[in-house]
């Protein structure tokens, strides 16, 4: 592990030692250099030029009412859930192809067999399997009627959040306690579907925990704030993951046989930084267009807001970084599309993302005449208290 440490940090050096070139700021063996106090060129991008639009309205039922925290999708289902806040436990399937609702699964209790507080998931469509991640420090497997196969707990002095699949037989975690350590510490983690023991560590070097905790009061009330940012710190990235350690100035790739290659980097290095820090973290990457986000750690009392946002995009054709934005052209009045924050990112080699529209929402743009296309065909049919329709957002062929 130590010399893989240093070899990791060898390669950093190299990479940070050539930033005075011209290239360095944009591309360098394939590693994309980012300044995260540049300004950069604005750039206006369309969706639907660069990804194919698909979206399912899901059905709505007196018994099949979800505020739609999407959690996987696969070749068949969509599996949602209400979010954490409600913890009521229902796990919704809907019809891949049209949004049918085809069951609900509830196994919330205090039995052995049943989670406490549901935080997540994650589909095993290789073992007909859904995982689920207990916020009591437990995993739950079912097969895919919700009956129990196994549990397992998770390591001693660990939180598992988020839990992803990463092959058949492992998942890929981050331990979320290992953010509030003082000292440097591996969070990430493969670990293994059928007894929860670790299968690998993956280690990210840096000097000093830089937090994404955010304590600050306000000068003239003298009213306090905590808060964080709350970007994902686990991407995936086709059959890769992005891992983004903010304490370190690189986010790295990390593939099913376990090769962790240095993927983007940021300058000027986040150990350099003082208060406030800026952070810069990976959103929807395509074959050209590779999405991301500086997150600036302050708050504003004026307007009660904090940790400020730039959208980026790097052009692989053009090796030129942009400040970007993407338009939903089935939106008359040029709709937004968060391509990093707001959006749910799965490992599928088919769809780069999925996003929730909200019922009530496209009920009002279509009064308003604002929809196009399909989009406005579905929202015809929908009512304010409708369940909200999936945007699927699919890599072009």
């Amino acid at each position: 592990m130590k010399k893989a440490t240093i070899i990791l940090i060898g390669i950093l050096f190299i990479i940070t030692g050539c930033r005075g070139s011209k290239q360095s700021e944009t591309q360098s063996d394939n590693i994309i250099i980012v300044d995260v106090t540049a300004n950069y060129p604005p750039k206006e991008l369309i969706l639907q030029d660069f990804m194919d639009v698909e979206y399912i309205p899901l059905e709505t039922n007196d018994d099949f009412i979800t505020m739609a925290y999407i959690q996987a999708i696969g070749k068949d289902v969509i599996i949602l859930r209400n979010r954490k806040q409600t913890s009521d436990g229902d796990i919704f399937f809907f019809d891949r192809k049209n949004g049918k609702a085809l069951k609900k699964i509830n196994r919330q209790g205090q039995g052995a067999e049943e989670y406490g507080f549901l935080l997540r998931v994650t589909l095993d469509e290789d073992n007909n399997e859904i995982i689920v991640n207990d916020r009591h420090r437990k995993i739950f497997v079912y097969d895919l009627s919700g009956k129990i196969k196994r549990s397992f707990d998770h390591k001693e002095d660990a939180i598992y959040d988020p839990v992803y699949n990463f092959d058949r037989n492992n998942l890929i975690c981050i331990d979320y306690i290992r953010d509030y350590d003082e000292e440097p510490s591996n969070k990430f983690f493969i670990i293994s579907k059928q007894d929860g023991n670790i299968t690998k560590e993956i280690p990210i070097p840096y000097k000093k925990k830089k937090s994404m905790e955010l304590v600050t009061v306000d000068p003239v009330t003298g009213s306090g704030i905590a808060s964080e940012a709350d970007n994902l710190e686990l991407v995936p990235f086709h059959d890769s993951w992005l891992l983004v350690e903010p304490s370190t100035d690189t986010i790295y790739s990390y593939s099913q046989d376990h090769t962790m290659t240095p993927f983007i980097v940021r300058i000027p290095s986040i150990q350099s930084m003082e208060q406030p820090e800026v952070f810069l973290f990976p959103g929807v990457i395509t074959d050209r267009y590779y999405f991301m986000q500086t997150v600036k750690k302050e708050y504003d009392f004026a307007t009660k807001k904090g940790w400020p946002r730039v959208e980026l995009m790097y052009d692989k054709l053009e090796n030129t970084l942009f400040k970007s934005v993407v338009y939903n052209s089935d939106f008359s009045n040029k709709k937004p599309v968060d391509m990093v924050y707001d959006i749910t990112l799965i490992n599928n080699n088919e769809i780069a993302f999925l996003q929730r529209i909200e019922a009530s929402d496209l009920v009002e743009a279509y009064e308003k005449g604002l929809l196009k296309g399909k989009l406005k065909e579905i929202a015809a049919g929908l009512n304010e208290e409708s369940n909200a329709v999936i945007m699927l957002a699919k890599y072009k062929k």
